[in-house]
């Protein structure tokens, strides 16, 4: 199993994942859609031609599930229970069709479960990146975590 255990984790651990992803119009429009969002700054070029992008922004919500789930692979594959909660989530850059995008994880704290003995909670920081340089999401992340097996 590619994730990590609860003990496996420490407070301050980075992880620079290495898949990058480039968004396309496909992504945007197919999301915006299933979720139906019905945001024109998504869905019609023109109306986005006129605002002070001057294009079609990427919905924020893809992108924050877009940078959560590029970690998976490094943290969270086959180890977690769920997602608690997302808590600071924010979009300082806007993403266009065309960027590719890439993530990084930092643990920011963990504490044993009070009511559960097999697992423990952790919070993550996630931050994700465009070809630029550029942050343009940032969220803090509370999972609950699979300890290893006895036995």
């Amino acid at each position: 199993m590619a994730g990590l255990y609860y003990e496996e984790f420490f407070v301050g651990q980075e992880f620079e994942h290495p898949w990058t992803r480039t968004v396309t119009e496909m992504d945007n429009v197919l999301f915006t859609n299933l979720t139906m969002n019905v945001q024109p700054l998504h869905l019609d070029a023109e109306f986005a031609s006129k605002t002070e992008f001057g294009k079609p922004l990427v919905n924020s919500i893809f992108t924050l599930g877009l940078m959560v789930g590029v970690s998976v692979n490094d943290t969270t594959l086959g180890t977690t229970v769920g997602n608690l909660g997302f808590t600071e989530v924010r979009f300082p850059k806007p993403v266009f069709h065309g960027d590719t995008l890439r993530s990084r994880t930092k643990v920011l704290s963990m504490r044993e479960s009070k009511s559960r003995p097999d697992v423990g909670i952790l919070e993550f920081e996630h931050t994700c990146w465009n070809q630029r340089n550029e942050m343009v999401a940032i969220c803090k992340r509370q999972a609950m975590m699979r300890k290893k097996p006895k036995g």
